[in-house]
């Protein structure tokens, strides 16, 4: 074992190659890079098997913390100061259907036992599995979970002082949490952040998305950002436009084959005035927020109300811009704040089109965005709640700040 003072790196995994357009890979990767911008020597480690993942030298040296490469930084507005360390996983790994080719296993009980957790100071995952290996091999860990399941937390695990805490978003998670076995004092609830990048204003790009926006008459841009998905709302929105032919709707996420399906769905219905944009770089995103008259937060009624993460709210809020957004339990806590234009009632398109245009008359469209709105989500930055987390940490377990 190397010596414990070279014990330095916050560790992040992800069980996923990136870049890739989800919205828990998002997260992972933005909570990461808040917590390298508050000076913590972060890593942010993903298998990777690509061409790369057959050369020898990776493979001898499997953990080669650097600087984020282009391509990831764009996708997800990071800074400089994340690295990151893809792991090599070549061929057979995940081609076949087994525990000893599976990516996760290899990662898990290889990769990391072997190459990383001699310099890992602290590691913070969604993978169970692999917080699971951080406690065996005597790391404090931090667990972060944000959907329901059933599966039953191992008492040997969860008791383990090693097992710092436990992070959700929303207040339903945590209690299927503890009622499958995480102690009560050691899960919390957290909301997500905004990267700071949204926050800089960008009044050319946003005047030149309304630009490629606007057209064939449209006065007025509003914009969804996030995944393209029926329990988010996606089909009422469609409606809403169809209410609305004055105006422009543009939606920016998704995968093809989404943005595909809803092309079509438009088509099928006779609604012209809303755009499938696909995935944006957030480099861009944040541009096409500020875009915008009103920012549409819609979502349906059901299980995933519960505990939906409002990822995409955060940096909402941080371009300035109008929201309208329905009435979920994930979002309850919001309504007496005024950062929110308006509420209205779930899997009701008539309703929210009645929302975004009593919005349109009482909230001009400002290039600077409203005050009131980005002074309010300055509370939720991914620096602040990367913070919050550590502040749970026993003091002799957290990183050493080294910049």
């Amino acid at each position: 074992m190397k010596n414990a003072n070279l014990k330095k790196d916050y560790i992040f995994f992800v069980q996923s190659e990136l870049p890739k357009p989800e919205a828990h890979l998002v997260q992972s990767t933005n909570a990461a890079n808040g917590a390298a911008n508050l000076g913590y020597s972060t890593v942010l480690v993903y298998p990777h098997k690509g061409l790369g993942a057959m050369n020898p030298v990776n493979l001898a040296r499997p953990f080669q913390p650097r600087e984020a490469p282009e391509n990831l930084v764009k996708y997800y507005n990071l800074h400089n100061k994340l690295k990151v360390a893809p792991l090599p996983m070549p061929w057979p790994i995940d081609h076949f259907q087994n525990k000893f080719t599976n990516s996760n296993t290899i990662a898990a009980k290889y990769y990391f036992p072997f190459y990383i957790f001699p310099t890992t100071k602290l590691v913070h995952s969604r993978n169970w599995n692999l917080v699971k290996a951080a406690i065996k091999n005597g790391i404090p860990a931090i667990y972060e979970h944000h959907h329901h399941e059933e599966k039953k937390f191992e008492p040997e695990i969860v008791k383990s002082p090693l097992l710092q805490l436990a992070v959700t978003v929303v207040d339903t998670i945590r209690e299927s949490m503890i009622k499958n076995g995480m102690p009560p004092e050691k899960v919390i609830k957290l909301h997500n952040g905004f990267n700071r990048l949204f926050m800089v204003r960008q009044p050319e790009k946003a005047a030149a998305w309304r630009d490629k926006l606007l057209n064939h008459g449209h006065s007025h841009l509003i914009v969804y950002a996030g995944a393209l998905q029926q329990f988010k709302g996606i089909d009422i929105l469609i409606d809403v436009a169809k209410e609305m032919p004055n105006v422009q709707f543009a939606c920016a996420g998704g995968k093809q084959k989404e943005v595909e399906h809803y092309q079509q769905l438009a088509k099928e219905k006779q609604v012209s005035n809303i755009l499938f944009l696909g995935y944006i770089l957030h480099d861009e995103l944040a541009s096409l927020l500020q875009a915008a008259d009103i920012l549409a937060h819609p979502h349906c009624s059901g299980q995933a109300a519960t505990f939906t993460s409002p990822l995409k709210l955060f940096d909402y809020f941080a371009s300035g811009t109008p929201i309208v957004a329905t009435e979920i339990p994930s979002l309850t806590e919001f309504k007496n704040t005024q950062a929110i234009a308006a509420w209205c009632e779930p899997d009701n398109p008539t309703k929210f089109a009645e929302s975004l245009k009593r919005i349109l008359e009482n909230y001009p469209r400002k290039i600077d965005g409203y005050s009131e709105i980005i002074e309010f989500v300055k509370q939720f930055s991914w620096e602040n709640r990367a913070a919050k987390i550590l502040s749970y940490v026993d003091e002799s377990l957290r990183p050493p700040i080294i910049a």
